[in-house]
């Protein structure tokens, strides 16, 4: 007899262009788009295995969910689970590493692109008809800037900071790092400093470090003043790293030159956020993950993961 497995969130990973068809061939599946906290326990309760985007799974729900052996978490970060409650208890948790690697240093890129090369300004400009009424054969009315020679400083150096640093390299960039890894270990281009040398010398800083107590509100009133006039700063990593309203009153007063993000600190994002309002905030609505490349990846890892449970070895354990 097949496990039963209940997806509480399965649509953001799949959308309409992915199925479960190979889930569905081991184990006895029941798919739900989004689950309501107050739902979880309803749905869940016959099941022996779960898996969750974003709903949240602590002690409380695990206690009432007698069968449950295993959670797969959809993603790279498993924050969501109470994973030493799971240990406790002889659950297994499995998470998705380094599937969107790829797609989210896109996504760093399409957005410093973006503000370098002002490309969706002059798309719209030439809709607009300003090229065609130009006297001249092109039509120039903000500054384009080179990548090449500025200074890129990234904030942790795992898979997608190292890939970011590489893409940053071939530019032409100068690429300095907050990192744990030693200078030894990195490769040739790329400096470790320290938090407040990089502040004071990026050009353009990039986030890509955990969610800790040490690294919420990184970006802040103090540390932007740190800042040379006219960065930017992109955020692809989590939301609580940056305070929303100290980036908006930054790019109000010009000291920033554009702030990117693709993750704010309330998602979907709050009506009353500041940087909604600020024209030089570069918003994409938590994409960067989602590519059909990346989410098809996720999926595949998915179900490896749920097979390799129940052939009795687990992979991806983070609940030990």
């Amino acid at each position: 007899m097949k496990p039963i497995l209940t997806i509480l969130d399965g649509f953001a990973a799949t959308q309409t262009d992915i199925t479960w068809e190979e889930l569905a061939k081991i184990a006895d599946i029941t798919v739900y788009d989004r689950t309501a906290p107050e739902d979880v326990i309803s749905r869940a309760k016959d099941s022996d295995m779960i898996l969750t985007n974003k709903v949240v799974i602590n002690r409380d729900i695990i206690d009432q969910l007698p069968r449950l052996k295993y959670i797969g978490v959809l993603a790279t970060g498993y924050n969501i689970i109470d994973t030493a409650y799971c240990a406790q208890r002889g659950i297994v948790v499995t998470n998705v590493p380094a599937y969107s690697t790829m797609s989210v240093a896109q996504m760093v890129f399409a957005h410093l692109l973006n503000i370098t090369n002002s490309v969706a300004y002059y798309a719209n400009e030439c809709r607009q008809g300003a090229w065609a009424a130009s006297r001249d054969f092109c039509f120039i009315n903000t500054p384009l800037t080179e990548l090449d020679g500025m200074t890129m400083g990234i904030v942790g150096l795992g898979n997608i900071g190292m890939k970011v640093a590489e893409i940053a390299l071939v530019m032409g960039m100068k690429v300095i790092a907050v990192t744990s890894k030693p200078q030894t270990s990195l490769p040739a281009g790329i400096k470790s400093v320290t938090r407040d040398v990089l502040f004071r010398n990026a050009d353009i800083i990039s986030l890509h470090c955990p969610l800790t107590s040490d690294t919420q509100s990184l970006i802040c009133k103090e540390t932007i003043e740190m800042m040379r006039p006219g960065g930017i700063i992109i955020n692809t990593g989590r939301g609580p790293l940056v305070n929303d309203a100290d980036v908006a009153a930054a790019l109000a007063s010009g000291h920033l030159r554009a702030y990117c993000a693709d993750v704010l600190n309330v998602e979907p994002a709050d009506p009353a956020n500041p940087l909604l309002s600020q024209p030089h905030a570069y918003l994409t609505p938590h994409i960067a993950w989602a590519t059909l490349e990346a989410r098809q990846r996720l999926i595949n890892i998915a179900v490896s993961n749920v097979k390799a449970f129940i052939d009795g070895d687990p992979q991806n354990n983070v609940a030990k």
